[in-house]
């Protein structure tokens, strides 16, 4: 079972990603794309936040 070094590391580079992709998705005009990704965002960003991870600096949609 991962510690929670493992699981905020995942899940910071999973959120990195989203992001990434979500910035592309609205450049793009992919208006259903960026809603679907939006919602893993939204689901990274509470595991994130209850975890005690900062998220003033690696959050660049702030959503």
């Amino acid at each position: 079972m991962p510690n929670n070094g493992e699981i905020i590391e995942r899940s910071i580079n999973d959120f990195q990603k989203v992001q990434a992709h979500m910035k592309i998705a609205k450049e793009e005009n992919a208006v259903k794309t960026y809603e679907s990704l939006k919602k893993d965002y939204k689901s990274l960003k509470a595991v994130l936040t209850s975890l005690g991870v900062n998220l003033t600096e690696i959050d660049e949609i702030k959503e």
